[in-house]
Order: structure tokens, then C-alpha cells, then sequence
């Protein structure tokens, strides 16, 4: 004999351990393909330093294309100064940023007059012509080694004048 309300109850019951059991199958997801959506896939292009007009300092610009999962650029390094720093450029302020987002199937963009690196304390004037080896540090990608030319102090990367 069953107790009346009972067959509801035991099918309360198992309807919430179904619901339970999908919903750790969908966290424990094995598919490559899942896996591969978050991996950053970083690519730089771009790369250049002008020739720098101080003895004391320099900028970089580059673009991070990203056909992969979100990434943060965390910090940058470079045998040419013992500091380089991220920088944002708004309303033609300069700020010093920490890091900079990587979105996920986009691009960030160091460009004159935007975001850039700031080379302080170089170990040498770079000239045009030289080639800075720069390393850019990523929180998931980690270090992506860039070949930076250094191009005239006026070069536009739209003209390549």
C-alpha cells in the first residue's frame, strides 16, 4: 500500500536529481571544442618604435589580434630599459594603466595618440633601423616575444613614412 501524495513526492524527488545530474554533466564538459573557446590565440602585427628624440625615453606600438578566449596584457619587459610601462592616452591626458583586456575574438590596438608603451631609463638611444626585442607578458598566453623596429620619430604606420 502506498501513502497518498507519495508516487508525487518520489517523482519530485527524481525530476531534481535529473535536474541536478545535467547540470554537473554540462561542468564537466569534455569537448575539445569547449575547451579551445577559452585558449587566447595571439597574434601581433605592427610592431614599431620611433626613433626616440631623449636619451631617457622611448614608446612602442603593436596590435594583439586575438581569434581565441580573453587574455590580459599584465605587463611588458625588454633588455633596452629597466622600466616599461602600459599607457592609455584619453582626451590628451596620458595615464599609466596596470594592464590592458585582451577581448575574446578582438583586438587591442597601441597606436600614436592611443594606448602605447613607455620605454624609461634606456639602456642606449635606439636608431633608426635597430631592431628592440620586447616581451609581452599575457596572464594566460604568458610571454610572446616581439621584434620591435625602430622607424623614423615621425613614421606613420599609414603612410610608412
Amino acid at each position: 500500500m502506498s501513502r497518498p501524495g507519495a508516487p508525487s513526492r518520489r517523482l519530485a524527488g527524481c525530476a531534481a536529481l535529473t535536474a541536478t545530474a545535467l547540470a554537473l554533466a554540462g561542468c564537466g564538459s569534455n569537448d575539445s571544442s569547449s575547451d579551445n573557446a577559452g585558449k587566447p590565440e595571439l597574434k601581433i602585427t605592427g610592431a614599431y618604435m620611433p626613433a626616440p628624440v631623449m636619451d631617457t625615453m622611448a614608446a612602442g606600438f603593436f596590435t594583439v589580434t586575438n581569434s581565441g578566449g580573453a587574455d590580459t596584457l599584465a605587463s611588458v619587459t625588454s633588455g633596452l630599459a629597466s622600466d616599461v610601462t602600459l599607457h592609455s592616452t584619453k582626451g590628451g591626458a596620458m595615464e599609466e594603466q596596470k594592464s590592458f583586456a585582451v577581448p575574446a575574438d578582438g583586438s587591442l590596438d597601441f597606436a600614436s595618440g592611443g594606448n602605447h608603451l613607455m620605454f624609461e631609463k634606456l639602456t642606449h638611444k635606439p636608431l633608426e633601423g635597430e631592431k628592440v626585442s620586447v616581451t609581452l607578458h599575457f596572464t594566460k598566453a604568458g610571454a610572446v616575444k616581439v621584434s620591435m623596429p625602430v622607424k623614423s620619430a615621425t613614421y606613420n604606420p599609414k603612410t610608412g613614412r
